[in-house]
């Protein structure tokens, strides 16, 4: 059964789903309002308005300068939330068009092997379409450049509407503030593609942003949101219940507390389950049928960090990071489930510090769960340091992906193993199941 949260995303669709094409189309994956002189924002475009935004160069040996010129701009910053003006949700919407269907030749960018569309090239996508949604909230016509550094603090949620992408239809995004704190803001966005004449929804993904100083040291204040009519006002409540959600799965959190009566006896059980019968000792573990050892369902990558995937801030892009964990994660549930998986969602990815150019970026991919037909995937990456031998995290990502037939069970057997699996479990029934 479906999540009531993504019941509720489907039902309660944004005004941002109200945006598709309804007049007489081709059947082709040209959509009418991508034709040639339309007025839109190219999804090529996006990366070139956010750099004049903060006003950032397109050289990588000139970012130096770029970044000294930008300190200047901490005198703009307002020294409280009061001091700066409402908005409104529609004045941060904004739409971005993917023309695969008419502009053939920006397919290779987004074409697999299998002639289905990558992914990863999406989550590239909605995180540089995030930002520039935050920061149209946050503009200032007053000043030439934004004082703020906006960055992805977390991916809430992204849900599956479908789980064919057409590498020849055309693909509309669109999107808009849906709530704000006192420095970060919600960002819901919609996915959808032009097929047998009308435009499909997609996908649904609720990102989370932080302002930051011009130096992106410390936080900084945004604009105020107020909501108008039921179905804003519901928007922003829902902002509110996610921000009350993630505090107290961060409380509730196995790194802080442990497991539940419940989930205690989940992972007894599982140890029992894995006894060798034929001896009187803990330590003689034998693997089920139709199981897989937990250490046995990893994958591995490395990353040189090179200036060509840096963001407007001279760090790297972390829709990059999730391109390349998506990547590593959708290999490790494909060599488990012994086929191409289907995407069902990406939940609660943390972006818990900056990847920093020339960094040696380690990601490690784990089967830490399986029910049926699905496999949860955890993506953990970290920075290595070759000088000081140092791991420093800067995300984690969780994936759901589902599979043709059921898949072998994931049998931890240490411990450390076991949180893996509780907490698996969890963003499990958080996207699939309640």
């Amino acid at each position: 059964m479906l999540s009531q949260r993504f019941l509720l995303l489907r039902s309660t669709a944004s005004l941002t789903t109200r945006a598709f094409c309804a007049g007489r189309v081709a059947k082709s994956g040209r959509a009418p309002d991508m034709a040639e002189g339309s007025a839109h924002l190219h999804v090529s475009n996006v990366r070139n308005r956010l750099r004049e935004i903060v006003g950032a160069s397109t050289n990588w040996s000139d970012h130096q300068q770029a970044l000294a010129e930008r300190v200047s701009l901490s005198s703009m910053l307002a020294k409280s939330q009061a001091d700066l003006p409402a908005r409104r949700m529609k004045d941060s919407y904004i739409e971005v068009h993917l023309p695969l269907g008419s502009e053939p030749q920006l397919r290779e960018k987004y074409l697999t092997y299998h002639n289905t569309v990558r992914f990863g090239r999406i989550l590239e996508d909605l995180d540089s379409i995030a930002v520039l949604i935050s920061y149209s909230h946050t503009h200032n016509p007053a000043l030439p450049r934004s004082p703020l550094s906006i960055v992805t603090a977390l991916v809430d949620k992204i849900d599956m509407r479908q789980h064919i992408i057409y590498p020849d239809c055309d693909i509309k995004f669109t999107g808009h503030v849906t709530w704000v704190g006192k420095t970060s803001i919600e960002a819901k966005m919609h996915m959808s593609q032009f097929h047998d004449g009308a435009y499909r929804p997609v996908l649904d993904a609720t990102f989370v942003m932080v302002a930051r100083d011009p130096e992106n040291k410390r936080a900084a204040f945004v604009n105020p949101l107020t909501p108008e009519g039921p179905e804003e006002k519901k928007l922003f409540q829902e902002g509110e219940t996610n921000k009350s959600r993630r505090v107290e799965l961060s409380t509730a959190s196995l790194l802080k507390v442990a497991p539940t009566d419940e989930e205690r006896k989940i992972v007894h059980s599982l140890f029992l389950n894995t006894l060798d019968s034929k001896t009187v000792s803990f330590r003689s573990r034998v693997l089920p049928p139709t199981s897989v050892w937990m250490e046995d369902a990893k994958l591995k990558g490395l990353e040189i960090c090179h200036p060509q995937e840096r963001n407007i801030f001279n760090r790297i892009f972390g829709g990059f990071l999730m391109r390349k964990a998506y990547e590593l994660g959708w290999a490790n549930a494909c060599s488990y489930g012994g086929c191409r998986p289907n995407l069902v969602a990406v939940d609660d990815i943390l972006f818990q510090k900056p990847v920093d150019i020339g960094s040696l970026l380690l990601l490690s991919s784990q089967v830490c769960y399986t029910e049926g037909k699905h496999i949860q995937v955890r993506v953990h990456s970290e920075v290595f340091d070759p000088l000081t031998r140092q791991h420093n995290t800067t995300n984690v990502f969780h994936f759901t992906f589902a599979s043709d037939s059921d898949v072998p069970n994931i049998v931890p057997k240490t411990y450390g193993e076991s949180m893996l699996f509780l907490d698996g479990k969890r963003h499990f029934n958080q996207t699939v199941t309640h």
